[in-house]
């Protein structure tokens, strides 16, 4: 099969959802027995999200080859079976960062270096090379149209149609329909504009995709139709939804993917969306509910914490149940005490950096150990809960991380370069800290569990792959104290060195790991984790109930 290759843009504002929509295209192609993969062009300057603050940017995803990439790559991910790598997101600051290492080397032989045809035909190559073994490319084009900085990648989605024939690709154009509350209209003029200003560079959508929170009438269908020379039929209503997995089944029934097969070619069965459906009505027919409290320092933007949110989510319909998240500041912790905490039925504390907010989220941890209250503890949720553990269990009063404290009495958390020496030998710590740059531990490692553990049970398994994003680890020097004061290590890194996961043998439920495993679940097949975690939030709630209900 000739690769195909189908664009998708923005227009009107941002944030509509161009991510989702592309994942949800692509997860009815690849119903209807296709190889898809989604790649997506990012048009800010830096090399990667991974130094972005998540207050701007939202959570950064993790790729099992190590990329630190867009949280869009996280929806990609969810909604089909494809694993995305480092080619499947790349910036304007990559593809300059490769034209200039080329003209500082030569390759141009000595050609003045231009926008065109030298930056279209680098961004053309990498997504060639992103697409290579696949049947169906997406290609999402962040920003909107209209930005200056997406300019380069929409000339290079123009230029691809000449060279890759017209027959071979597709665009798309997300937009946005207002609904004006006063007059009782959805208005189309700013769709209008928008294909106008995409008219402009040369390229003419092929289908367009209507977001609103109203429904699109049939004579609102028929204008958009008419003034941007798009086939009324390839005009596709995107009303807001309560559920993102609802998209998928939402935009087969406009029928969107016969659509798109039709014009491309494709001669492929019908999509099966069977496992969406029952997605659907999982979510739809709960048999209860938990509250888990997730404590952090991002609350006010919770797409920091977005692969975490949604893993919780899976969880909650493979248990039949709606959970409640509540998102908690650490800081309002240290100020308000764990009084804050009560009436939950489970306790997160996810990933971060950074020193801000980290004693509310070691006393939200000795709060869960001590009121035997499940907890979840990723990253630095498992490196707050050790502190936690060395400090009030294990005698260490000082105990801490040197990423907060240099210099602290038990540096239980600390750089590995700081305690142990390049042989791999525990050595006494040292002053001298070593570069932040380039020594983070990502992407998926291999993982040895404990045989018996709460993990090993919960996985099913001995040995587990899991994706990483940290730079501090546990100090191997204080492994045998808190062992002996009662921490059991539940996992290994590969070479045995590393501790990746614990737990706490006295507490019905406390599993904390250094490795990221919400960047492994999916609606279809909720990580065991957060399976554990939610099944367990629900026992405990029954468990408090029948109390009460004694007490009564």
């Amino acid at each position: 099969m000739i690769k195909k290759y189908i664009f998708i843009t923005g227009g009107v504002v941002s944030s509509l959802g161009k991510g989702i929509t592309a994942a949800a295209l692509a997860a009815i192609l690849e119903a209807r027995e296709l190889n898809v993969t989604i790649i997506k062009l990012d048009p800010y300057i830096n090399i990667d999200p991974g130094t972005i603050s998540p207050v701007q940017h939202g959570e950064v995803f993790v790729t099992e080859d190590g990329a630190e990439t867009d949280l869009d790559l996280g929806h990609y991910e969810r909604f089909i079976r494809t694993k995305m790598s480092r080619r499947n997101n790349f910036t304007t600051g990559q593809i300059y960062s490769d034209v200039l290492r080329k003209e500082r080397c030569g390759d141009y032989l000595g050609a003045t270096v231009q926008v065109i045809p030298h930056i279209t035909n680098t961004i053309k190559d990498y997504i060639v090379e992103g697409g290579h073994g696949h049947d169906i490319v997406l290609v999402e084009i962040g920003g909107t149209v209209g930005d200056i900085e997406s300019l380069p990648f929409l000339e290079s989605i123009r230029q691809m149609a000449v060279e890759v024939g017209r027959e071979h690709t597709l665009y798309i154009h997300l937009t946005l329909l207002p609904y004006i509350a006063t007059s009782g209209e959805v208005k189309t003029k700013p769709t209008q504009h928008s294909v106008k200003e995409l008219l402009s560079i040369g390229i003419q959508p092929d289908v367009l995709i209507c977001r609103s929170n109203h429904s699109i009438s049939n004579n609102e269908r028929a204008k958009i139709s008419l003034f941007c020379n798009v086939l009324e039929k390839a005009v596709i209503s995107l009303k807001d939804v309560d559920s993102i997995y609802k998209i998928p089944v939402l935009l087969k029934a406009q029928g969107v993917d016969d659509y798109i097969c039709k014009k491309l070619g494709l001669k492929c069965p019908e999509a099966n969306l069977c496992e969406w459906e029952r997605v659907i009505y999982q979510q739809a027919n709960p048999v209860g509910e938990v509250t888990i409290g997730m404590v952090g320092k991002y609350i006010a933007l919770p797409d920091a914490y977005r692969s975490v949110i949604e893993a919780l989510k899976h969880a909650g319909l493979k248990n039949r149940l709606t959970v409640n998240i509540r998102l908690i500041d650490s800081e309002d912790i240290e100020i308000r005490g764990v009084k804050i905490l009560k009436d939950l039925e489970a306790i997160l504390i996810p990933g971060g950096f950074g020193y801000r907010g980290v004693e509310g989220k070691i006393m939200s941890a000795k709060y869960a150990r001590e009121q035997k209250i499940p907890y979840l503890g990723i990253c630095l949720g498992m490196q707050v809960a050790l502190i936690e553990f060395a400090r009030h269990v294990a005698g260490m009063q000082d105990a801490n991380s040197t990423e907060f404290v240099s210099n602290c009495k038990y540096p239980v958390v600390a750089l590995i370069k700081e305690w142990q020496d390049e042989a791999g030998n525990i050595t006494k710590m040292r002053s001298k800290k070593s570069d932040l740059g380039g020594t983070m531990r990502l992407g998926s490692h291999l993982c040895h569990l404990v045989r018996d553990s709460i993990a090993q049970l919960l996985y099913g398994k001995i040995t587990i792959l899991e994706r990483h994003r940290h730079r501090y680890e546990v100090n191997n020097m204080f492994l045998k104290e808190l062992e002996s004061a009662g921490l059991r290590v539940a996992g290994f890194s590969q070479d045995t060195n590393l501790v990746e996961i614990i737990e706490y043998p006295d507490h019905p439920w406390f599993i904390a790991s250094q490795f990221h495993p919400e960047f492994n679940s999916t609606p279809r097949d909720s990580h065991p984790l957060f399976s554990g975690f939610i099944k367990s939030a629900n026992n405990y709630q029954k468990s408090r109930n029948k109390k009460q209900k004694n007490r009564a």
